[in-house]
């Protein structure tokens, strides 16, 4: 009997992303993983799924490492799409395929710029940019957090803003820099006045998480509820088709962040979590309380914080060589 085979759209593939959604993941992990589950089946003649095992499995994910040389991440990745997949959509608990090996992460130190070069970064950037990166830098946020800013987020009387929706699904807050009060006041003028000019051409509603749409009908035209940085255009929302306005891409930062390199003459990698990165050192270094840094950056538990402490005169920079000892 021939194995039965499965066009790429739009059942099965339709089905994943309606558990994706039904489970609130995001929308960038829904592409990815019905992505991932795309490639495993069109590297199989379009058999479907329950028709093939750990065999497969195994060697798909054998065939990235090997052949596309992809990284331990994006390995991993591939193996939690199917492990989804199979979980979660076709309902077969498969023993197996928790035990397949999962690439080993290597274990980098971040990369954190020292103070002046931070300042000679920010000094090469202006406008939404410079805001944006200097408020990564004087919160320690995420890049997807601070972008998923909305405007009611922002407590100006008690120097505080709300982070929610983090990573692990955790609300928390983080301070609200003196320095960036005024600019993070005139993005909120600027984000209202975009609203309001939606409003006027009849659109005006923004995404909200979960149930809250259903719940409270109207709060999605709300300006609170709006993104504090907007993108430039409306566009359609993938998931129902309703045209809204988004927040601003990442990559507007990344770009802004790799000509800045540049015109500073920094020769160094950096991206939007590096300026996390350097956020918890440099606290580390002024004498805060690692505890304390945990909290703001919204970690797990502390273990996940003390990779910053390679900085603290522990390790080799903290060592002095005996090359560099004077002459007895």
């Amino acid at each position: 009997m021939a194995p039965e085979r499965v066009g790429t759209g739009p059942r099965l593939l339709e089905q994943v992303r309606q558990r994706l959604r039904a489970r609130h993941y995001s929308l960038r992990t829904e592409q990815a993983y019905v992505g991932w589950i795309r490639r495993f089946i069109l590297a199989y003649g379009k058999r479907h799924p329950r028709e093939m095992g750990r065999r497969e499995v195994e060697a798909f994910l054998s065939n990235l490492a090997v052949r596309g040389r992809v990284s331990a991440s994006t390995q991993n990745q591939a193996l939690a799409a199917l492990l989804f997949l199979y979980r979660e959509v076709l309902g077969q608990e498969l023993p197996w395929m928790e035990k397949v090996v999962r690439a080993k992460k290597p274990e980098r130190l971040p990369t954190v710029l020292g103070h002046q070069e931070v300042q000679a970064l920010l000094a090469a950037m202006d406008g939404r940019t410079w805001l944006l990166a200097s408020l990564l830098y004087g919160t320690g946020m995420r890049i997807t957090e601070a972008l998923r800013l909305r405007i009611k987020d922002l407590d100006f009387s008690r120097r505080e803003i709300t982070v929610r929706e983090g990573k692990g699904a955790k609300d928390r807050r983080t301070l609200l820099p003196d320095a960036l009060a005024a600019p993070l006041q005139r993005q909120r003028e600027h984000a209202c006045s975009v609203h309001a000019a939606d409003l006027r051409e009849g659109f005006g509603r923004v995404w909200l998480p979960f149930a809250l749409a259903k719940k409270y009908p109207q709060a999605d035209r709300e300006t609170g509820w709006q993104y504090l940085f907007p993108a430039e255009r409306r566009s359609r929302d993938p998931r129902d088709g309703c045209e809204r306005r988004h927040h601003l891409d990442d990559q507007v930062l990344s770009r802004a962040l790799k000509q800045a390199c540049r015109r500073a003459g920094l020769a160094r990698h950096v991206t939007a979590h590096t300026l996390r990165h350097s956020f918890a050192t440099h606290l580390l270094e002024a004498g805060y309380d690692i505890r304390t840094v945990q909290e703001l950056l919204g970690h797990k538990d502390v273990a996940t914080t003390q990779i910053y402490t390679h900085v603290l005169n522990r390790g080799a920079g903290g060592v002095r060589s005996p090359l560099d000892r004077p002459p007895a």
